[in-house]
């Protein structure tokens, strides 16, 4: 299987995908939520994964992190089957960051991230100078070595996703998977950690995240993969996705779409049924 994405500079490219769904079904108990879906993450990107609410985007991300074992198909890491690696190798080359994870009662944000290094841990390797030093990289890198000592439940909503991140990040792998890491946080922190994200991304980062906010996705994306009722509807850059037809489609909503005057990534503006201006005024730039 081969990934193909368009750059920002409009050219296409192929590479063999990081992470990828072959044929996968799963569900809880007799309910099917994924049906022989195929997914490919390319390498060096941010992928996000959006739709409606219900529509299996945390099933997926949760089966290519292994959590979930689909009842068909197979989850391809790295050209290897997912199901036939040791935990701890998964581990060496994947972090997932959960929807809310929680830290125990009093852990400080230096313990926390240092749990990372738990993979490359075992009897005959104990704690070392060299993990020591990639938790330190870890936290500079999400900027909060200054909050080492702090104890975890003691910090901002937005301090904590970038406590968790730099924790996934202290596993020394360079592909993260991010469940909604904007959940409960206000736009100037969702801002603040989707900078981070995207600062991981330049530094070589290959990135799947579940996000709700659509225009913030088509801003932090280079790929976005769109579902619904379990299946993929669409996948590629945003300027190739986002529709007025494809909002309609996947999500029943009525909207316009522009080209954002910040980020020149398509701008959803969703008409509702009040507080719109009479049609025949409305002016709109379509989005190239």
């Amino acid at each position: 299987m081969v990934a193909q994405y368009t750059t920002e500079t409009g050219s296409v490219t192929q590479d063999v995908p990081r992470l990828a769904a072959r044929g996968v079904t799963v569900g809880y108990g007799d309910r099917t939520v994924i049906d022989a879906l195929d997914v490919a993450i390319p390498p060096g990107v941010v992928t996000t994964i959006i739709g409606p609410n219900g529509c299996g985007k945390s099933t997926l991300l949760r089966t290519l992190s292994r959590l979930l074992k689909p009842t068909r198909g197979s989850v391809v890491l790295d050209g290897a089957d997912i199901a036939e690696l040791r935990t701890r190798d998964v581990a060496k080359k994947l972090g997932l960051l959960p929807q809310s994870p929680v830290a125990p009662e009093g852990l400080t944000v230096a313990d926390l991230v240092a749990r990372g290094r738990h993979p490359h841990q075992s009897w005959l390797r104990q704690w070392s100078s060299d993990d020591a030093s990639v938790v330190e990289r870890a936290l500079a890198m999400t900027g909060v070595s200054d909050l080492a000592g702090r104890p975890v439940d003691a910090l901002s909503g937005g301090q904590r996703q970038r406590v968790w991140i730099s924790m996934t990040l202290a596993q020394g792998t360079d592909l993260l998977l991010l469940d909604e890491p904007t959940t409960y946080l206000d736009l100037a922190h969702a801002i603040d950690v989707l900078d981070l994200v995207d600062d991981l991304h330049e530094s070589g980062c290959t990135v799947v995240m579940v996000l709700h906010d659509l225009n913030l996705a088509a801003r932090y994306s280079d790929n976005l993969v769109v579902m619904k009722a379990g299946s993929v509807l669409a996948q590629g850059h945003p300027r190739d996705v986002v529709t007025p037809e494809l909002l309609h489609e996947a999500f029943g909503l009525r909207a316009e779409v522009m080209v954002d005057p910040v980020g020149e990534r398509p701008l959803i503006v969703p008409i509702g049924r009040t507080h719109v201006r009479d049609p025949g005024s409305r002016k709109a730039t379509p989005a190239t």
